[in-house]
C-alpha cells in the first residue's frame, strides 16, 4: 500500500509541476486563446497517462495467466509442482512479502512475476525453463522473481509509465496548440484546427517512442537489482550466474509485450529492450560481494 500511496501523491505532483509551469510561462492563456483549457488538458493527461497504467497494473495477473496461459498451482499434483510452491514460499517468507500465486505455463525458457500488490503477486515458471535447468539454476530464477515482487518493481515500472505518458500527452497538445496557432496566425482560432490535430498524432508517436527509451532503461537498471537479490536469497551467487548463462545459450520464450519487462529474459535491442545482455548481468553479478 506504500507503493500505491506514492502512485496517488506522484500523480497529484505532475499535475502540480504541469499547471504551475503552463501558469509561470503563459501557456494556458495561449491555450484559451485557442480554444483550449489548461485545466481540461491536465485532467485529459492525467486520465490517459495514469488512469491506463493503474488499470493495467490492477489487471496484469488477469491478463498474464490469460495471456501466458498459466496454470495455477492449487493442489500440487506432484513432486516438482510440490517442490516450486515450497520454493516460493521459502523466498517469499525470506523477502518478507504474502505467498504469491504461483504457476507454470507451456513455452520456452522463461519466467515471470507480476500483480500490483507485494502480498498478492503472480510466479510464473515455463516447462521449458524446469526442463533445462537445474534445480539449483530455477531456484536462482524464482528467487530473481521474487525480488522482483519484493521491490516492487510492478508498481514503480507502471509509476514510470504512467509518469511518461502523461508528459507525451500534455505536451504533445501543447506543442499542436502552439504550431496550430503559428500556421493560422490572423485567423479565427476558436477551436483547434489540421495542424493541432497532424502534430499532436505525430509528437504522440516520436514523444511515445522517447518514452519508452526512458521506461526501458528503467526496467534493465531493475534487472540488476533483481539478479543480487536472487542472489541474496540463496546466500551466494553463482546459481544465478550458472542461471543466466544457461539462458544466454538457449532461446528464451517470448512474452507477451505486457509482461515482457518482468521475465527473466529479456529482447535483443539496445534502447528499447527491457533486460540488459546476458554478459553484463553476469559480470555485475561476479563483481558484487558474496
Amino acid at each position: 500500500m506504500k507503493r500505491i500511496f506514492l502512485f496517488v501523491l506522484t500523480n497529484l505532483a505532475v499535475m502540480l509541476v504541469l499547471g504551475v509551469a503552463a501558469r509561470v510561462l503563459g501557456v494556458d492563456r495561449f491555450l484559451t486563446a485557442n480554444g483550449l483549457n489548461l485545466g481540461a488538458l491536465l485532467g485529459f493527461s492525467l486520465l490517459m497517462g495514469f488512469g491506463g497504467a493503474i488499470i493495467s497494473l490492477l489487471m496484469s495477473k488477469w491478463i498474464a495467466k490469460r495471456s501466458a496461459g498459466v496454470q495455477l498451482i492449487e493442489q500440487p499434483r506432484s513432486q516438482d509442482e510440490v517442490w516450486i510452491v515450497e520454493t516460493v514460499r521459502k523466498f517469499a517468507d525470506k523477502a518478507g512479502i504474502g505467498m504469491p500465486e504461483v504457476g507454470i505455463f507451456e513455452g520456452a525458457p522463461n519466467a515471470f512475476a507480476t500483480g500490483a500488490f507485494k502480498n498478492s503477486a503472480l510466479v510464473a515458471v515455463s516447462t521449458g525453463l524446469l526442463q533445462n535447468m537445474t534445480k539449483e539454476e530455477v531456484e536462482a530464477v524464482i528467487g530473481h522473481e521474487v525480488a522482483h515482487i519484493a521491490n516492487g518493481d510492478m508498481v514503480t515500472m507502471a509509476l514510470i509509465q504512467g509518469v511518461m505518458n502523461t508528459f507525451v500527452v500534455f505536451l504533445s497538445r501543447v506543442i499542436g496548440s502552439l504550431v496550430d496557432g503559428f500556421l493560422r496566425k490572423g485567423q479565427d482560432n476558436t477551436g483547434p484546427g489540421i495542424g493541432y490535430y497532424v502534430t499532436t498524432i505525430v509528437l504522440d508517436i516520436v514523444l511515445g517512442f522517447a518514452a519508452a527509451i526512458v521506461v526501458a532503461w528503467f526496467s534493465r537498471h531493475r534487472e540488476f537489482r533483481a539478479d543480487a537479490g536472487a542472489a541474496q536469497l540463496m546466500g551466494r551467487k553463482q546459481p544465478m550466474i550458472n542461471a543466466l548463462a544457461r539462458l544466454g545459450g538457449v532461446q528464451t520464450a517470448e512474452l507477451p509485450k505486457s509482461m515482457a519487462a518482468m521475465g527473466i529474459a529479456g529482447s535483443i535491442g539496445k534502447l528499447f529492450s527491457t533486460h540488459p545482455p546476458i554478459e553484463e548481468r553476469i559480470a555485475r553479478l561476479q563483481s558484487t560481494n558474496p
